[in-house]
């Protein structure tokens, strides 16, 4: 009869078994534009970034090769295996990931045993023990296996279960990001040592040229055809380039050292050789820009954003659960003696099951407002989701058109330094002939060499550019790529 009762206790609870309480997850909208404001009309010339179409191939994974740099390339694939900020975001992804496992556990039943031996002796003084005991002791052999199982009627465990998978797929996206965050790092420091071995280069060459100048200057001194004050000047001038090109050895050396640290090494490991880049800038690629809407799709920070929002809201079901009882199945069983000649004997066997309710009655309000707290924490991760959509909007925005600005304004400072470098020519020879004053010869020196700079700068400015616009498209990451837990 007993378990007759508990046959039907246990059939007529299963249809509750499947309820969950508690809103069911729908992803809400973003704010997102039909087309990127800065992208030009179809069939404008541009320069950097190309209209993407679904027959596109999109960005790889591996998208530092479009600038067709093996010493970038070399060091990007140190990033994946040595970078300690990178170990660090995996090992925060491991832990979420057996957080699942966890809260998994929950849904099956926790068995466990607690095997005691134990001898007593009772004392013979204490109050109203019989005389005839004295001296006698008991012994107690168990062996108890003790099982206890929640029921999930309302839906808290498996929204746990859930909230934890979401919660991975969240840490995945943050280690991606991480990593697109790193890769993208490192090209630009990359890039920045190079342009600063252009400007070495430059003020190297800059240096002996004005060394040339001092010497003219002299020569012209002595033999009574200049006055002392052009010596003074070339030798000015002459000092403060040197001063230049002293300086840039410190930017130089930490963007050596910041590229060490990336590829997980300490500075001193680290010797990457002279390389200026070309007085041209490298062809930039060709980066497919798709329409806003599939940035959402592509952008892993956004995806980590998203999955958040999903666990956020499963902790509402949690919350709302505990407005409701709790069903748990108990069990005991094992074997009881007296001592070891009879603890395995049928009859020191025991045995006990049932199951047990438990609901709270008053908590002045402690479950309303841990349900407020969790709806105001789901609202935030809505207000976090869209504002990281719409940075990354921005972001696109931002070098797009900082791609299309800087090609024209390339070309106009092409235009310039070639001005500056015949105006210099023309007084140089116009001094030597003794036409102009040197003064003429200084100021179009420093114009000149501030638009030779400015050539590199501009250079490395649209390579900037390029890396930070893969990167604003997710550098060729989908959301599809979320591990399936």
């Amino acid at each position: 009869m007993r378990r007759s009762s508990l046959f039907v206790l246990a059939a007529a609870l299963l249809p509750l078994a499947g309820c969950m309480v508690g809103p069911n997850y729908k992803r809400p909208a973003a704010i997102v534009a039909p087309s990127f404001k800065e992208a030009p009309p179809s069939g404008v010339a541009n320069d950097g970034w190309a209209p993407g179409r679904p027959s596109d191939t999109k960005l790889k994974g591996d998208w530092w090769t479009m600038f067709n740099d093996p010493q970038l390339n070399a060091l990007e694939v140190q990033v994946d295996t040595a970078n300690q900020t990178l170990k660090a975001t995996e090992a925060n992804f491991v832990a979420a990931r057996a957080q699942i496992g966890y809260s998994r556990s929950f849904e099956a039943p926790t068995i466990d045993t607690s095997p005691s031996i134990s001898t007593v002796r009772e004392s013979a003084n204490q109050p109203y023990f019989p005389s005839g005991n004295v001296d006698n002791g008991s012994g107690n052999f168990v062996l108890p296996i003790d099982l206890n199982y929640e029921i999930d009627l309302w839906g808290r465990i498996r929204r746990s279960v859930t909230a934890s998978r979401e919660q991975a797929q969240a840490s995945d996206a943050d280690l991606e990001n991480a990593r697109l965050s790193l890769h993208a790092e490192l090209a630009l420091d990359y890039f920045g040592l190079r342009t600063a071995d252009a400007q070495i280069k430059l003020l190297d060459d800059t240096v002996k040229a004005y060394q040339q100048a001092l010497q003219l200057t002299q020569d012209r001194f002595e033999g009574g055809a200049a006055p002392e004050s052009d010596v003074t000047q070339a030798r000015t001038q002459l000092e403060q380039a040197q001063v230049q090109l002293t300086d840039l050895g410190v930017q130089r050396a930490e963007y050596e050292h910041a590229i060490a640290v990336l590829v997980g090494k300490p500075p001193a490991e680290l010797t990457l050789p002279p390389d200026p880049l070309n007085s041209q800038p490298p062809a930039l690629p060709r980066i497919p820009v798709a329409v806003p809407a599939t940035l959402l799709e592509r952008r892993p920070d956004i995806a980590g954003d998203e999955r958040r929002m999903a666990a956020a809201n499963e902790e509402i079901g949690i919350a709302q659960a505990a407005y409701y009882p709790t069903l748990s199945l108990s069990a005991a069983a094992g074997l009881q003696g007296t001592s070891a000649l009879n603890w395995f004997n049928w009859p020191s066997r025991f045995w006990a099951v049932g199951p047990s309710f438990s609901e709270t009655l008053f908590d002045a309000g402690r479950r309303r407002a841990t349900r407020q707290i969790t709806e105001a924490q789901y609202d935030a991760t809505i207000a976090n989701y869209r504002q990281t959509a719409l940075t990354a909007f921005q972001q696109v925005e931002d070098n797009l058109a900082a791609l299309r600005v800087l090609a024209t304004e390339a070309q106009q400072q092409h235009e310039a330094t070639a001005s500056a470098e015949q105006s210099l020519s023309l007084f140089q020879t116009r001094y030597e002939g003794g036409v102009d004053t040197y003064l003429q010869v200084v100021t179009w020196q420093t114009a000149a060499l501030y638009n030779e700079r400015n050539d590199l700068d501009i250079m490395q400015r649209r390579l900037d550019a390029s890396v930070l616009l893969i990167k604003a498209l997710g550098g060729g990451w989908d959301m599809t790529e979320l591990p399936r837990f």
